[in-house]
């Protein structure tokens, strides 16, 4: 099988891009012939450039192309529209890591826009266009031979918001890195209770909420010895008009509410390389996430982190919001989740593991099995699969 694959892919920084990566490095190694026909070349934003680029390929020479649908880019939604518009007969199938859209705001002419207009005249352009833009996207999804999400609930709600029958989003679950089993750090009750907070460091994540649960735990239980990182990536535009940065506000905040210094450690822009041994060297991933309320005019976002896929691969669990479909996620014995903007929940379920420190043990175990079950080699089979019995009906008549 030849498979053609459009997405971003590293050296891009993203989630979706590195998913990309692992995802065309199994499916390689499974035995499939897999094609990057814009590698290192970003799709563009219109249907006029995207036609320029698209005509450059021989689609010809594929049996499937699969697309990665997500992260507030259009460009591979406008090349699934091309391929079924000049190449009908051509299986597609995309995956889709923000259901229950496929794309959330308008491609072409309106999203141009967004670098022109004040951002509330652009938020309001894009609520006037959505009757128009969710047409677009049920149009191309009943054109698509499947859809896949990573969660249950995603591929509910994506079939639901898209109107598609069922059996035409499947879920498959996100690949995982074969890491080595490590160790967890010394348990609470004899060393300090080491926390991570490990992804894009930018506002709507809600590291506000786990920083105030911090200072309500220390001032229920000041003798309590804690650690935590702060770690990921981050981004110029969280740079302010007076000058100030997003990490400088949270700087700011951790002083407010009285944590000492000594207890947060700063490691931004995490390579890829030290992801492992940083999450190794915590007990728990917290991810206290808050979905957009901006958003909920659109719909509701229900996809899921690659940083859940990490923790289960380390063997560590975690302690997650019920943002997005994190519950799913966390529901396999591998951590707990609370209310998100619950400051006291989340207070409430650290201070469970300074209590219960066996926890930490007992969840780790079930995080490490999620881990084996969905490593890579697992995941790029039932994809195999899949490509095979969407090409299977295929007509000759393509080539």
């Amino acid at each position: 099988m030849r498979i053609a694959l459009i997405a971003p892919l590293p050296p891009e920084q993203s989630g979706i891009a590195d998913y990309a990566d692992a995802f065309q490095n199994a499916l390689s190694q499974e035995g499939l012939e897999m094609s990057l026909p814009f590698k290192n070349k970003r799709l563009g934003h219109t249907a006029q450039l995207v036609d320029l680029q698209m005509k450059k390929i021989n689609w010809r020479d594929v049996d499937l192309v699969h697309a990665e649908l997500g992260g507030g880019r259009n460009g591979e939604f406008l090349a699934l529209e091309w391929l079924a518009r000049h190449h009908p007969l051509l299986p597609l199938s995309a995956t889709v890591h923000d259901p229950e859209r496929l794309i959330w705001r308008p491609p072409g002419w309106p999203n141009a826009l967004s670098k022109h207009l004040p951002r509330r005249a652009y938020q309001m352009l894009v609520l006037l266009c959505d009757p128009w833009t969710l047409a677009r996207e049920r149009r191309l999804a009943a054109k698509l031979a499947s859809l896949i999400t990573l969660t249950d609930l995603g591929a509910r709600c994506l079939a639901q918001r898209m109107r598609l029958p069922e059996g035409k989003v499947l879920k498959i679950a996100h690949g995982n890195q074969i890491v080595p089993a490590w160790p967890l750090p010394p348990l609470p009750a004899k060393g300090a209770l080491k926390l991570l907070y490990f992804g894009f460091i930018y506002r709507g994540k809600g590291i506000e909420d786990l920083i105030a649960a911090l200072a309500i735990l220390i001032a229920k239980r000041p003798e309590a010895r804690l650690e935590l990182t702060l770690a990921g990536g981050t981004a110029p535009e969280m740079t302010f008009a007076n000058g100030s940065s997003y990490l400088d506000e949270l700087k700011t905040r951790l002083k407010a509410a009285g944590l000492p210094a000594h207890m947060v450690r700063w490691q931004p822009d995490v390579p890829t390389a030290e992801i492992v041994p940083l999450i190794q060297a915590h007990h728990v991933l917290i991810l206290p996430y808050q979905e957009s309320k901006k958003l909920t005019f659109l719909g509701q976002m229900r996809g899921t982190s690659g940083v859940l896929s990490w923790a289960a691969a380390c063997g560590r669990s975690v302690i997650s919001s019920d943002a997005r479909a994190f519950a799913e996620e966390v529901s396999f014995g591998n951590g707990a989740v609370y209310p998100q903007g619950n400051q006291a929940a989340l207070a409430a379920q650290l201070l469970q593991l300074l209590d219960q420190p066996a926890l930490l043990q007992e969840r780790g175990k079930g995080a490490e099995a999620l881990g084996m079950a969905r490593r890579w080699p697992n995941i790029a089979k039932q994809f195999r699969k899949l490509f095979a019995s969407l090409i299977q009906g295929k007509p000759n008549a393509l080539h």
